[in-house]
């Protein structure tokens, strides 16, 4: 057996590690929007368009984190971070690390990544198809 078929049997394992990081750093991101945890993103009562992303994250991040309905979630989240991109950080200026938007086009491209590979190992949609 080769190195590289050895590494691929812990595919399905890298991809749940790279699934529930992303999950949780994702899910901060709406903590510190709904509760101000760790921080406080912003002052005052979150706009409803914020309020909304908000959900997106700690509730699309949780099923996200646990494998739960992981493909059609991802897909979501990958749209709210494109949007997201384009609204807040695009106009500010032309280039990601000028302009802030570095994490949100790599948690574009990973919730991307993630609906078309699915949830991988350790998740609960593996679970519901190994039954």
């Amino acid at each position: 057996m080769s190195s590289l078929e050895r590494l691929s049997a812990y595919q399905p394992y890298a991809l749940a590690a790279l699934r529930i990081i992303t999950a949780l750093l994702f899910i901060e991101h709406g903590t510190m929007k709904l509760f101000a945890f760790p921080a406080a993103q912003m002052e005052g009562p979150l706009p409803p368009l914020l309020l909304v992303a908000a959900l997106l994250e700690v509730v699309g991040g949780l099923l996200v984190l646990i494998g739960l309905f992981t493909r059609p979630v991802a897909f979501i989240l990958s749209g709210q971070m494109a949007v997201a991109y384009f609204m807040a950080h695009g106009p500010k200026a032309f280039w990601p690390a000028l302009n802030g938007g570095e994490a949100a086009i790599l948690f574009c491209f990973i919730f991307l990544f993630i609906f078309f590979a699915g949830a991988g190992a350790l998740s609960i949609d593996r679970r519901k198809a190994a039954a």
